[in-house]
C-alpha cells in the first residue's frame, strides 16, 4: 500500500479557505438590522412626502376654500365634439376649448384650418362668500357626451358634491357652424357672493391663415354689434381698446373666418381690446392680432348664462341665415357703398359664379358694370372733347389776362356759357362712378367665394398672384412680383395718356401739375396692389381695358370733333342763357370783382 505524502498546496488552500470564512463571519450584519435601517429610511421618505402633501393641501385650502379638491393637480384629459363641418377638442382642466378646426378648409400651407389651437382662453371668475376670487379656468371638469334630438352635447362638470356643481354645456347640431354654449350651476348660492358680478373673460390670439400676412391684417379686426342695428370695430392698425354698452354680439374676425359670441341677452357694458402683433412676412409668422373681452354678468349666486358661438367662414349669405345681425361683421363699405354691394354686386356675383369659373365671373361682371356705366363714360368723353375744342380760346384768354386772375376766370366762364359747355359736365360723370368704384374696391377683398379659387397663373384670387419671388424685400412693394397689378397699371397708364390730351386748361401758377399726378397714379397702383387680392387687380385691369375700348368706339364711331366744334359755334350765335351753373358762377365772380373795385376806391 502506497503511503500518502504531505501536499503543501492542499494545506495552504485549506488555510486560505478558513481565513476567508472567518472574515465573512466576523463582518456579517444581522438581517434584522439591515431590514430595520430600510424601514427607517422609508418611514423618513413617507413622512417628508406626507408633510409636503399636507402643506400643499393646506395652501390649496387657504387659496380655494371648499373648491380646493377641484383644483388638485392632475393630468388633464381631452374630449372631442364634432359634426360634419367642425371639430372641437376640450381639456378637462378649466373646461378650455383647445382646438377648433373647420373641416374641408385649409390654410395657405395646405394644413387643416384652425381657429383655435391652444390660442384661446375662456374663463368665468366669481367671488365666494368668504371673499375669494376664483376662476373656472382653474377647476377640474368631468366630461360627459350625450345626444339630444339632432345635436351632440358635451357636458363638462366641476362637482363639489352631489348638490353643488358648475357645468359648461356645448351642443352641436349636424352640419352647422353655430354652437349652443352655456354655463349653469346648482347649489352655488351657498358659496358664491351674489352681490359681486361674475366676470366673463374671452381672449384669442388670431392665427394666420393667408399667404400675405400684411394683407390679411388689413381685414383682421374685432367687430361688434350694439344698440340695435349699429356696428363698429376696433382699429385694424396698432392697439385699440374701448368700453361699449348694449352689445348684441362680439366678433373676432380673421379676414375670411370668424369667431362670434352672441349672448342670449345683450351685454350691458363690455371692455374690449385689440393688440397688433408685429407680424412679418414669412412662414414662421403664426399670429396676426390678439383680442380680449371682459364683461360683468349679473348673478343671483348661480351661473345661468347662455350664448351662441359661431366658428366658421365670414360668408355673408351663411351668416345672414342665422338672423342675428352677425352678417354685418363683414365690412362691405359704409352707407351707399355697402348698399350697392349687398343689393347688386353680391347677388350678381353669386349668380355668375354659380355656372362660371370664378375668374370668368369677375370678367363678365366687369363687362356688365362697364356697359351699365357707358352712358356716363359717353358724357364724360363728350365733355372732354368740348374742352379740347375750346382750349385754344381759353389759352388766348389766359394770355390776355395773365395778370388778372378774376378777369381771366370771368371771360373763361363766359366762353363756356356761350358755347354750351361746362367744366363740371366732365366732373359729374366721374363723381357718379365713384360709388361703384369704391363699392367694388370693398367687395373683392372680403368676397369669401374667391378664397383659394384659381384663374390663369393666380393660385388664389383672394391673395396676390406672384409670378416671381424676390430674394429681398422692396419697401412698400414686397418680396414678390404680382402680374395682374402690372397689367392693371399699364391699362391705367394708356387710359391716362388718352385723357391727358383732353386737359382743357393750362397749368395755373402755384398749382400742382395735374399731368404729373395723373401719370403717377399707375405707379402708385403698382405698389399699392402688389399684395392685394388678385381678383381685385383682375377687375381693374379688365375695367380699364374696357374703358379704353369704349372711348375708342365713341371717338371713332359715335361722335365727331368736327360736329362738336360746329355745335359749339352754333351755340355761340344763340342768345346768352341766364341760367345754369356756369352763368351763376360767372355772376358770382362779377359781384366779387365789383366789391373788390369798390374797396379799392375807398
Amino acid at each position: 500500500m502506497e503511503e500518502k505524502k504531505f501536499d503543501p498546496y492542499q494545506f495552504i488552500g485549506f488555510v486560505l479557505i478558513a481565513i476567508i470564512m472567518t472574515w465573512m463571519l466576523m463582518n456579517q450584519q444581522p438581517v434584522e438590522e439591515v431590514a430595520s435601517e430600510a424601514v427607517v429610511t422609508e418611514e423618513k421618505t413617507t413622512t417628508q412626502e406626507a408633510q409636503s402633501l399636507s402643506e400643499a393641501n393646506q395652501q390649496l385650502q387657504a387659496n380655494y376654500g371648499s373648491f380646493a379638491d377641484l383644483v388638485q393637480p392632475q393630468a388633464a384629459s381631452v374630449v372631442s365634439l364634432e359634426n360634419e363641418v367642425l371639430s372641437f377638442e376640450f381639456s378637462t382642466k378649466g373646461g378650455q376649448m383647445t382646438k377648433a378646426y373647420l373641416r374641408g378648409y385649409t390654410n395657405y400651407l395646405d394644413q387643416p384650418l384652425n381657429l383655435v389651437d391652444e390660442n384661446q382662453y375662456i374663463n368665468f371668475s366669481f367671488t365666494t362668500l368668504d371673499g375669494r376670487t376664483l376662476n373656472t379656468a382653474d377647476l377640474n371638469f368631468t366630461p360627459e357626451l350625450s345626444t339630444e334630438n339632432d345635436s351632440t352635447v358635451l357636458h363638462l362638470k366641476a362637482v363639489l358634491n352631489t348638490e353643488q356643481w358648475i357645468a359648461f354645456r356645448y351642443a352641436l347640431s349636424k352640419d352647422d357652424f353655430m354652437v349652443d354654449f352655456s354655463i349653469r350651476s346648482e347649489g352655488m348660492q351657498r358659496v358664491i357672493n351674489q352681490n359681486i358680478p361674475q366676470t366673463l373673460q374671452w381672449e384669442l390670439t388670431a392665427l394666420r391663415n393667408s399667404r400675405s400676412i400684411e394683407y390679411e391684417n388689413r381685414y383682421t379686426e374685432l367687430t361688434y354689434g350694439y344698440e340695435g342695428e349699429k356696428v363698429n370695430e376696433l382699429s385694424i392698425s396698432g392697439d385699440d381698446e374701448e368700453e361699449v354698452e348694449d352689445v348684441q354680439w362680439l366678433g373676432y374676425k380673421q379676414h375670411f373666418f370668424n369667431s362670434i359670441l352672441v349672448p342670449t341677452q345683450s351685454f350691458d357694458k363690455v371692455a374690449i381690446a385689440s393688440e397688433s402683433i408685429d407680424a412679418q412676412e414669412g412662414e414662421e409668422q403664426k399670429y396676426t392680432k390678439r383680442y380680449k373681452t371682459e364683461v360683468d354678468l349679473k348673478s343671483n349666486g348661480e351661473f345661468a348664462h347662455a350664448f351662441k358661438w359661431y366658428f366658421g367662414p365670414s360668408e355673408y349669405s351663411m351668416l345672414e341665415k342665422y338672423a342675428l345681425g352677425i352678417e354685418k361683421s363683414i365690412n362691405f363699405g359704409w352707407g351707399i357703398f355697402g348698399w350697392i354691394n349687398k343689393s347688386i354686386f353680391i347677388p350678381l356675383f353669386n349668380f355668375l359664379s354659380s355656372f362660371l369659373p370664378f375668374g370668368i365671373a369677375i370678367i363678365v361682371m366687369t363687362i356688365i358694370v362697364r356697359l351699365a356705366m357707358s352712358p356716363v363714360t359717353y358724357k364724360s368723353y363728350v365733355s372732354q372733347i368740348k374742352m379740347k375744342v375750346l382750349k385754344p380760346e381759353v389759352d388766348e384768354i389766359t394770355k390776355k389776362h395773365k395778370d388778372d386772375a378774376v378777369k381771366r376766370q370771368q371771360e373763361t366762364m363766359a366762353l363756356y356759357n356761350k358755347a354750351g359747355a361746362s367744366p363740371m359736365s366732365g366732373c359729374l360723370p366721374a363723381l357718379l362712378q365713384l360709388p361703384v368704384f369704391y363699392a367694388l374696391f370693398s367687395f373683392f377683398p372680403v368676397a369669401f367665394a374667391l378664397r383659394q379659387k384659381s384663374f390663369l397663373w393666380a393660385d388664389d384670387l383672394s391673395s396676390y398672384d406672384s409670378v416671381l419671388e424676390l430674394p429681398f424685400n422692396i419697401p412698400f412693394y414686397g418680396d414678390h412680383i404680382s402680374l395682374f397689378p402690372i397689367l392693371a397699371s399699364i391699362a391705367i397708364f394708356f387710359y391716362t395718356m388718352m385723357t391727358a390730351g383732353q386737359q382743357q386748361a393750362p397749368q395755373q401758377p402755384g398749382m400742382p401739375n395735374m399731368k404729373i399726378i395723373m401719370y403717377l397714379m399707375p405707379l402708385m397702383m403698382l405698389f399699392f396692389f402688389n399684395n392685394y387680392a388678385s381678383g381685385l387687380s383682375l377687375y381693374y385691369f379688365v375695367s380699364n381695358v374696357l374703358t379704353i375700348v369704349l372711348m375708342l368706339i365713341i371717338k371713332n364711331f359715335v361722335i365727331s370733333e368736327d360736329k362738336i366744334f360746329a355745335q359749339i359755334e352754333e351755340n355761340k350765335k344763340k342768345p346768352k342763357k341766364s341760367g345754369g351753373f356756369t352763368a351763376r358762377l360767372q355772376k358770382a365772380m362779377e359781384e366779387a370783382e365789383k366789391q373788390q373795385k369798390s374797396k379799392g376806391k375807398r
